[in-house]
């Protein structure tokens, strides 16, 4: 049993560790960049995304439309630079939240359809860097080193 243990659960561990930071960048480098210009994107088409936004019953379209958008667009620019990264993270898993309920929400019928939309799976990629932070690859990082604290959570 401790060879089975050894080999397939502490080995992979221990290799998995030299990369830890990699996970991290990644995600954030990734659905950074979505957001960043889907939020740009809607910045420079608000008349039309405000139109979305009444459509789909989000209240206060007007101002809850430029919010979200920079929201989005700020929030990804800083998770890709992973600077103050949890709380952009925090708030876009908010927003997935809000677009699945206002957008989709019609068209769940089953916990397998609701899992399926493309906002669950952002959902939980920012939940998770909300939780585990952006990683030793970051802005975050460097502060949290400059400011001489040698804390290993970013």
């Amino acid at each position: 049993m401790n060879f089975v243990v050894d080999l397939l659960v502490l080995l992979p561990a221990r290799l998995a560790s030299h990369f830890a930071w990699v996970g991290p960048l990644i995600m954030r480098l990734i659905v950074g960049y979505v957001f960043m210009l889907t939020g740009w994107t809607k910045l420079n088409n608000l008349p039309m995304m405000i139109e979305n936004f009444a459509e789909w019953g989000i209240p206060f379209p007007q101002i809850l439309t430029p919010f979200v958008s920079a929201v989005e667009c700020l929030g990804g620019a800083m998770l890709i630079l992973g600077l103050f990264a949890r709380i952009p993270a925090a708030m876009l898993a908010v927003v997935m939240v809000v677009a699945i309920k206002a957008a989709k929400w019609g068209a769940v019928d089953s916990l397998e359809t609701m899992l399926g939309f493309e906002e669950a799976t952002y959902f939980a990629a920012f939940m998770w860097l909300a939780i585990a932070g952006p990683g030793a690859a970051s802005l975050d990082r460097l502060l949290v080193n400059a400011a001489g604290h040698r804390d290993e959570s970013t």
